[in-house]
């Protein structure tokens, strides 16, 4: 028995025995009765909208795993799939408080406000003379607290996971889990705490980010080059993609949870979610395209996998602004930003400075970084149809987003980097030599994909004795 196992088993029994204890301090589910049917309606989207951003995930396994060899199919998709487990739980226990509890100077929740989900329930939605729970009360009136807190859940789950396309076919997996949990707690945590929470930061500096551009796009594209840059390159990466129809389910299920992800982070049944439904479909259309096209304009042939990719980039950049631009300036944010994250995967492949696997930091991490540029740039009229009333102007508003771009590329990579070294001493992150060329499925949880080849376990090849035997004996 390992010792790192028996201390993650040995949380989860804690934490099972602290709910027994804790029964009692729950939120109260009851709904109050004279909700208006803008309510109603409101509740029922976001409950739509909070089951497509999970299924997000799921795609998001498919999309990775399709893309690596054979050999890694699994633990590359398992890697996105342990992450519903596992950051559910501490999400419930205290990473809500931690994200959207009582405001710490700014920089971080009060882990004990929501510890368990205590109070985390419909209160919200009483009487506007109820005294509010905490601070995020206030600033959630259109849904259940505990229906806020379940769509923000999903959004804690897909950010590491996106972290793992980077480092994937070398890590192993118990060093792997480690770093997440505590990356989710420590960077992801105050990174929504800065941005979401009426207290945070960014929010004081009129910072504004729709649906994650920062806090889940930047925030993991950075992580994900720092695990490159940290774990080093791998021994070999010679092989084709394992499943491109995978790449393209994938990219389909993300491309549909997107709708709720953007939409949904409207928190109601209003012209905001229409609008981010319009403008998330077209900035992914646009920049299918435009990948496509560049592509092919470049000598390279059209392809499925550059589809797919290109579709998620629109995906990425209309994020930090869906509900708030136009149409045609969401044409514009995912056109420029799809040219931007090609040509960085062109220069990445030709200069190999670093392995980034699967392309993490030039899509995702490119992706939120110019989308939340462009939301600083394109955004201001609609926070401030009246400039001259304005609490800043449109030249500090921009630079107010250049700033906390920067400080989120600074906090994420230091803090990272931590965490690696930190999780490096207690397991070692990366596979023996041997491992990876066996391939992670097998090496690590002794499983195979159906199809996997060209590896020392699935490919034994037999002596000329035994061959002759086998061949006598039938």
């Amino acid at each position: 028995m390992k010792k790192r196992w028996l201390i993650l088993f040995s949380l989860v029994a804690l934490i099972s025995l602290l709910g027994v204890g804790l029964t009692g301090q729950e939120g109260n589910f009851t709904l109050p009765e004279g909700l208006s049917a803008q309510s109603y309606a409101n509740i029922a989207w976001m409950i739509t909208a909070t089951i497509f951003v999970l299924m997000m995930t799921p795609g998001l396994a498919f999309f990775y795993g399709g893309m690596v060899r054979a050999k890694n199919v699994i633990s590359t998709m398992l890697q996105s799939f342990i992450v519903m487990g596992v950051v559910s739980v501490i999400w419930i226990v205290f990473g809500f408080g931690l994200s959207f509890g009582n405001d710490i100077g700014g920089l971080i929740g009060n882990p004990v406000d929501f510890f368990l989900f205590n109070h985390v329930g419909c209160e919200n939605m009483g009487a506007p003379a109820t005294a509010p729970l905490s601070q995020i009360d206030l600033g959630v009136t259109t849904i259940p607290l505990a229906l806020f807190a379940l769509f923000q859940m999903k959004f804690a789950i897909i950010t590491p996971s996106l972290i793992t396309g980077s480092f994937a076919e070398r890590v192993k997996f118990s060093g792997y889990l480690i770093f997440m949990m505590l990356w989710v707690i420590l960077v992801y945590c105050p990174l929504a705490h800065w941005t979401w929470h009426p207290e945070g930061i960014f929010a004081k500096m009129h910072v504004h980010d729709f649906a994650g551009g920062i806090v889940v796009h930047a925030a993991s594209g950075v992580a994900a080059l720092t695990g490159a840059i940290f774990l080093g390159k791998r021994k070999s990466d010679e092989g084709k993609a394992a499943n491109i129809p995978f790449v393209l389910l994938g990219a389909a299920l993300l491309w549909l949870g997107w709708f709720g992800f953007n939409g949904g982070s409207s928190l109601a049944a209003d012209g905001v979610a229409i609008s981010a439904f319009l403008n998330t479909n077209t900035a992914a259309a646009t920049a299918m395209a435009t990948w496509v096209f560049l592509d092919c304009v470049l000598g390279r042939r059209p392809s499925a996998m550059g589809a797919a990719i290109g579709a998620v980039v629109g995906l990425v950049a209309i994020t930090p602004s869906a509900g708030w631009v136009t149409v045609g300036q969401s044409i514009f944010i995912s056109f420029v930003t799809t040219l931007i994250c090609n040509m960085a995967v062109t220069y990445k492949a030709k200069t190999h400075l670093f392995d980034d696997a699967l392309d993490v930091f030039p899509t995702h991490g490119l992706g939120g970084i110019v989308g939340t540029v462009l939301t600083g740039v394109f955004t201001y009229s609609y926070f401030y149809p009246q400039p001259e009333s304005a609490e800043v102007t449109h030249r500090e508003f921009f630079l107010n987003h250049l700033l906390a771009v920067a400080i989120v590329f600074g906090y994420t990579f230091i803090v990272s980097y931590a965490l690696y070294w930190l999780t490096n001493k207690m397991v070692r992150m990366r596979v023996s030599a041997k491992s990876e060329r066996i391939g992670l499925d097998r090496s690590q949880h002794d499983e195979e994909y159906g199809v996997e080849i060209h590896t020392e376990i699935a490919e034994e090849v037999p002596t000329e004795s035994e061959w002759m035997r086998s061949v006598a004996e039938n």
